[in-house]
């Protein structure tokens, strides 16, 4: 098996014509500018991009399929050079029985499939050019579809407060408002890891993923997967989130949960923060809170009688994050060692003092071997990066 860099949530800011696809998307989040930066830059194999369903961006695709410069595998996937496209939507549920609102990710094998889905989607949504909309039939009707398909079916940032399966969604088990048996895996979100999630036990059934949900060129894959699978095809994806013959998701990285936006629970008026069982602010007084996903967790803690084996889950802190290095910086250390899973993963310590400070050489090495302090995350705003 062949192990393969994986970011299967990046949002499109701009279609080529510059019209809004993800509003709070940055402008120079185009589908053509995703794929260079995404292989060039960060070094991945194989990226999910889940605005897809917008026509001008199925319009994109087969623009750059004419011209030669995408191809499509026989067994799915759209291929960028040694860079893999995975076309995707990101939908917006919310059910007769108030279930929601809730985010899921459907990923497809190939353009037309994904022009298939698009011209469905149209039918049973107010528009469709725009990301994260919400969609008129119940989470079971949307699978059914996916599946109809052939396509993938995955709970969006399953535990973020808002728009997702367990921060409004349900109130006991996902089986309110998904068919478990027609999901491929289920997305963290940045203020969780794989050992949060396993405190509940109805989650043990599936493969975890670690995505960066990126509205940025910058914060793509802030977190992402290693995946162990012949060639990075969709079929093979499939697979590995079904862990078929051998294939799997064998390492997930992602930010430390306490550098997440939602990790603890604070007050929504000044951002104390604030115990599981307190109903004010000691601070301001205020009763309106934000609930963290620690805290969110704890309440949804079951018991499971066997979890599954997991793969490590990495903690590492995106280079966007290290305090004094900045886009000039930044570009220095990419022109000198590639991409960034390069400078995260492989570059010695002795060879990036030699091209930035040292001071800054010693927080990425503390950063990959988890040895830096953090100050937690909560109410919309990112955790930080402590004194050292």
């Amino acid at each position: 098996m062949k192990k393969f860099y994986v970011d299967l949530h990046i949002h499109i800011g701009r279609t080529m014509s510059g019209k809004a696809v993800k509003i709070t998307g940055a402008k120079s989040l185009t589908f053509t500018n995703i794929i260079h930066h995404a292989r060039n830059e960060k070094g991945l194999n194989i990226i999910g991009i889940i605005d897809s369903h917008s026509p001008e961006v199925i319009f994109e695709m087969e623009e750059l399929r004419s011209q030669g410069l995408l191809t499509e595998h026989p067994d799915g996937g759209i291929l960028f050079g040694d860079l893999t496209i995975i076309p995707g939507s990101e939908l917006e549920i919310y059910d007769e029985q108030c279930h929601g609102p809730i985010h899921v990710l459907c990923f497809f094998p190939k353009i037309e499939v994904m022009k298939d889905f698009s011209i469905w989607l149209s039918q049973h949504l107010k528009n469709i050019q725009l990301s994260s909309q919400r969609i008129y039939v119940t989470g079971k009707e949307l699978q059914n579809k996916v599946k109809e398909l052939g396509g993938l079916f995955i709970p969006a940032h399953v535990f973020t407060p808002f728009k997702s399966l367990y921060g409004k969604g349900v109130k006991k088990s996902l089986t309110e408002v998904f068919d478990a048996t027609k999901i491929d895996a289920i997305e963290l979100g940045l203020s969780s890891n794989t050992m949060m999630a396993d405190e509940i036990g109805e989650l043990h059934q599936f493969t975890y993923i670690s995505n960066s949900d990126a509205h940025s060129l910058a914060k793509i894959a802030r977190e992402y997967q290693v995946i162990e699978m012949e060639e990075p095809t969709f079929l093979e994806l499939e697979k590995a989130l079904n862990e078929i013959d051998g294939r799997k998701v064998s390492a997930n990285y992602g930010l430390d949960p306490l550098l997440g936006k939602y990790h603890q629970t604070v007050c929504a008026n000044c951002s104390h923060a604030i115990g599981l069982f307190e109903e004010k602010c000691p601070s301001c007084g205020e009763g309106k809170i934000i609930k963290g996903v620690a805290d969110r967790i704890k309440e949804l803690k079951s018991p499971a009688e066997t979890k599954r084996k997991r793969p490590p889950y990495i903690h590492q802190v995106p280079l966007e994050f290290i305090p004094g290095l900045g886009p000039k910086m930044l570009d220095k250390l990419l022109n000198h060692f590639g991409t960034e899973m390069a400078i995260l993963h492989e570059v010695p310590f002795e060879a990036l003092k030699e091209v930035v400070p040292q001071q800054i050489a010693e927080l990425i090495w503390k950063a990959r071997n988890g040895e830096i302090n953090l100050h937690a995350g909560g109410g919309g705003k990112y955790g930080k990066i402590a004194d050292q």
